[in-house]
């Protein structure tokens, strides 16, 4: 049995990524984790969980959640550097 670092690992996602994402859409982590190891293995996957880091940054500024922000914002960028995104 694959545990969460093993998955998170196999699909080059953060701990900060899927724990942002769970607590977003109000999911466990290790849901969270088998969505988006899923999302990543195709193009349109990747868009969409870009899309929903960008939603939440917009929800951390909205909500007055700077640090909240600060970080969907790295983990935004790193994702797109690493998934070759325009930023």
């Amino acid at each position: 049995m694959l545990s969460m670092r093993d998955c998170l690992d196999y699909c080059d996602l953060t701990d900060d990524e899927v724990a942002l994402i769970a607590e977003y859409e109000g999911i466990p982590d290790i849901m969270a984790a088998q969505v988006l190891c899923g999302l990543v293995q195709t193009d349109d996957g990747v868009q969409l969980l870009a899309r929903w880091l960008r939603e939440l940054i917009e929800y951390a500024d909205a909500a007055g959640m700077p640090d909240k922000a600060a970080r969907a914002r790295a983990e935004f960028d790193r994702f797109s550097l690493a998934y070759n995104l325009p930023q």
